[in-house]
């Protein structure tokens, strides 16, 4: 099974000011591809290639031997997961269950957008912010490079890409400005809610 690289579900320059078409040329169209190629490579012949994508990840995380194929792999699946979470018009007070589950488990929407800025601010390096559910409880966690909840058994709800070809372009080191501008302007909560009733 030969991976493929998704097509965005919206415009190259829908998202733009906030995130540019360049921007997205590069970072959908050069970085996850490049992932996708590896990773097809990598599998090739070994008894991961008729494998899930999620199945992959999980045989490969934290194998020493096989740590190429997880970083590849796993980047696929973050970016995959990442661009169903922004949309166009999108951002600003959650809607739906995860509303009232934000509520409850960080004490207000400030809070949570509080927390999940300064996990990406202080992410050193490059990774991902996320929303998880861990236990019934909804939480942030930052991961490193190409890691990711799914390989810890732990539900993604929401993430943000902190790798700088995720920002550079449109905000050089302002990461802080792009976090800002990422939760008041393009989570897709609609997807947010598809994922916590999974």
């Amino acid at each position: 099974m030969l991976f493929v690289l998704p097509d965005l579900p919206y415009a190259k320059d829908a998202l733009a000011p906030v995130i540019s078409a360049k921007t997205l040329d590069f970072h959908h169209g050069k970085h996850h591809q490049a992932y996708i190629d590896n990773t097809n490579k990598l599998i090739a012949g070994t008894e991961l290639e008729n494998q899930t994508l999620e199945a992959i990840i999980q045989a490969t995380a934290n194998d020493p031997k096989r740590v190429g194929i997880f970083n590849n792999a796993a980047q696929v699946w973050n970016h995959s997961f990442y661009w169903q979470c922004i949309k166009p018009g999108g951002g600003g007070k959650p809607t739906g269950p995860v509303a009232e589950r934000i509520e409850r488990d960080f004490g207000s929407v400030d809070a949570f957008a509080g927390a999940f800025k300064e996990a990406g601010l202080t992410q050193f390096g490059s990774g991902w912010a996320w929303l998880v559910e861990r236990d019934g409880k909804l939480e942030i966690m930052k991961t490193s490079n190409a890691d990711t909840p799914l390989a810890h058994g732990i539900k993604a709800l929401l993430t943000v890409d902190v790798w700088e070809h995720a920002y550079y372009l449109d905000y050089q080191n302002r990461r802080g400005d792009y976090l800002t501008e990422f939760i008041a302007k393009l989570i897709n909560w609609d997807f947010v809610n598809e994922q916590l009733a999974k």
